[in-house]
């Protein structure tokens, strides 16, 4: 089953008086369930091409259709809800709120969407990626390791459809990469999360159902594993 789809998608930006084109003619299916890697060298077109398809961002040209529901048109009060209760997203930065604690920080979405139970679900998230005992803490008084399995809660606690992850080890040594990702794999299997990362890494993408290669905005190569 299809869960997310994008039909020629083209994006350009202007930079003073050149055009430079990011995305040229994207055409993608993913399934439910699936693990999708995007990789390609710097300046590929890979976190562009994440933003569009999570409604962060409208192409110039083409659709995206999640569950065959065109949202390229759609407007912010109406993308807004959509992305908390059916998309997930893991940053390389992490992007905790300073002020909020870890425990808070997961609860947030979920508070967003009036759950009334998002205290327990965030601190269960939590305790299944070992940071029970750092529920009260700031994102200062965390390891990068510890900031990104906070945010791998965050990204889960409204039980995505799918989750959009831009470089999420890029910012963790070998160890706490390799980590954080068996972590994500593990938690994406778990709850059966349709997953799309964005990466460089070709360790990471051979843990991929499929790796979709960009070269200069355009599809390269697209390999299924399975």
């Amino acid at each position: 089953m299809t869960i997310l789809q994008t039909l020629g998608v083209t994006k350009s930006y202007r930079i003073g008086n050149r055009e430079i084109k990011v995305l040229d003619d994207i055409s993608l299916e993913v399934k439910k369930g699936e693990f999708l890697v995007v990789k390609g060298e710097s300046g590929s077109g890979k976190s562009t091409l994440l933003t569009i398809l999570s409604g962060l961002d409208r192409p110039d040209q083409g659709r995206v259709l999640i569950e065959a529901r065109d949202i390229t048109d759609l407007n912010e009060d109406a993308l807004a809800p959509l992305r908390n209760a059916t998309f997930g997203f893991v940053f390389q930065s992490f992007h905790l709120v300073p002020s909020l604690t870890a425990l808070e920080n997961v609860m947030f979405p979920a508070e967003l969407k009036g759950d009334a139970d998002a205290r327990a679900k965030a601190g269960s998230l939590l305790e299944r990626v070992g940071l029970s005992g750092r529920m009260s803490s700031f994102p200062h008084q965390l390891s990068g390791g510890e900031k990104q399995r906070c945010a791998i809660c965050r990204a889960l606690i409204n039980d995505p459809r799918i989750i959009f992850a831009d470089e999420p080890t890029g910012n963790l040594d070998s160890v706490n990469g390799a980590a954080i990702l068996q972590l994500l794999l593990e938690l994406q299997r778990e709850r059966g999360t349709t997953l799309l990362l964005v990466t460089h890494s070709p360790d990471i993408a051979r843990s991929a159902d499929r790796v979709v290669t960009l070269r200069d905005g355009r599809v390269v190569t697209d390999d299924s594993r399975g």
